[in-house]
């Protein structure tokens, strides 16, 4: 192992030893090299199988509502289970990552996320088993997205020409998550509606996928150079995460992040189940649909991402909250009319509210965090994003005494309130001179 002694931020948890820091990995892309070797990929084609082995499951709702007779909010609570895995994951996996190295703490992903792929198709009956199974899935999950994303970041950081876009980091890891969320849902739901066994075959087909994924991260340089254990402080000073009261996170990050995955869920967990009667006899196949265009309009935008933010402004954070607010308009008509071109206008929007939602999200993050945080706060923030995946439980239960087309009313209401909040700290707290995320106004 070996001590690094760098500068101490102004504002961190390791007071009394020395500070891990990054390394340039071995392998990195430079002139003349296929891009497809880039050493970023293979934690991103990780990040990708395992998001997909957490998306297959939301167009399989509706079998689970026919097949396994579990009631709508049965179903959303199990749509929501994972969170119970992601959330401590992403809170200890992305600290101990900045403690004991990425690759130690992201190798775990690819297995528990077949394990609980294995359990989801095996035990499609079984309440208890599915939430198992949907726990397993966020604990991989988890993982790879604070454990995953800081590792794209420092590889990223480290090309050929990667100072210049320092943006790219973030653009990437939320590109090969949402790109699995897409593909995972796709094609779940089209195996489910057409394929030979409908709660299992895509579950499988992850298996495959998630082994190939693991086997090719073995090749990802470790870009984390980590004290000695005579030069560790205590784990518990390891877990906290100081720049979690940095103001600009306050103010800027946490009104945003919720809605990163309350647009995705309102999208493709509520307005399947109520449109059902128009999906002409193939629920799945039209859940799936709905899925896709959500996340495929999230990653369009996603790719619009480096033209929208900006290092001087929450330019990106506002408009993804005034496209959030629109989606949220939308999804009055499409719950009050239940027609299909509204329907498909509110998944549209609300999918590039998520996409610009979590891209905006990350790269606040990535300039607020010094590196010996990084991986911690992106944990905080993608926790908070996860909030949002509770949406659907919450409107199912309310919908007994309210109508949803008043609850996206109220949803509006509180999405042009974070957008004022946000949009008041438009320049506030920002780092010293946009540039070096240790120089940072608290």
């Amino acid at each position: 192992m070996v001590t690094v002694d760098v500068p101490r931020m102004p504002f961190t948890a390791h007071d009394d030893r020395s500070v891990p820091t990054t390394r340039p990995p071995a392998g990195g892309i430079g002139p003349g090299r296929a891009s497809w070797s880039a050493p970023w990929l293979a934690v991103g084609g990780s990040m990708f199988a395992i998001a997909w082995g957490g998306n297959e499951f939301t167009p399989l709702l509706v079998i689970y509502r026919d097949v396994s007779s579990f009631s709508a909010v049965t179903v959303d609570l199990l749509l929501g289970a994972y969170v119970l895995g992601i959330v401590p994951a992403l809170l200890v996996g992305g600290p101990l990552s900045d403690r004991y190295g990425r690759r130690p703490l992201m190798l775990p992903a690819a297995p528990l996320s077949l394990a609980g792929s294995l359990v989801l198709a095996f035990r499609s009956q079984s309440p208890a088993a599915l939430s198992i199974g949907r726990v397993l899935c966020g604990l991989a999950l988890g993982l790879v997205m604070s454990v995953g994303t800081t590792w794209i970041k420092e590889l990223s950081a480290h090309e050929t020409g990667g100072d210049r876009d320092p943006g790219a980091g973030a653009r990437r890891a939320s590109l090969s998550l949402t790109l699995g969320f897409l593909c995972g849902a796709g094609v779940a739901g089209a195996l489910a509606q057409w394929g030979p066994w409908q709660t299992g075959t895509s579950y499988l087909v992850h298996v495959a996928l998630t082994l190939g994924t693991g086997l090719w991260l073995l090749r990802a340089p470790e870009t984390r150079v980590v004290a000695g254990p005579e030069d560790r402080g205590g784990l518990l000073a390891d877990l906290r995460v100081p720049t979690v009261a940095h103001r600009r996170f306050l103010r800027v990050v946490v009104p945003l992040a919720p809605w990163v995955f309350g647009c995705a869920g309102s999208a493709y967990a509520v307005l399947p189940g109520l449109l059902r009667a128009q999906s002409g006899g193939l629920p799945i196949a039209f859940s799936a649909l709905l899925t896709v265009l959500t996340l495929g309009c999230g990653v369009g935008i996603q790719v619009l991402g480096r033209a929208i933010d900006t290092d001087r402004s929450a330019r990106a954070s506002v408009v993804a909250l005034v496209i959030v607010a629109a989606g949220m308009a939308l999804g009055v008509g499409a719950t009050a009319r239940l027609t299909l071109p509204l329907a498909f206008a509110a998944a549209a929007v609300l999918g590039m509210g998520y996409g610009l939602a979590l891209v905006a999200g990350l790269s606040e993050v990535q300039r607020i965090a010094g590196p010996d945080d990084l991986a911690g706060l992106t944990a905080v923030y993608y926790s908070c994003a996860y909030l949002g995946f509770f949406a659907p439980a919450v409107l199912a239960v309310l919908a007994a005494r309210w109508s949803y087309p008043e609850m996206f009313e109220g949803g509006l209401v509180i999405a042009l309130g974070c957008l004022a909040v946000v949009a008041a700290a438009w320049r506030a707290h920002l780092p010293v001179g946009g540039a070096s995320p240790r120089e940072v106004r608290v």
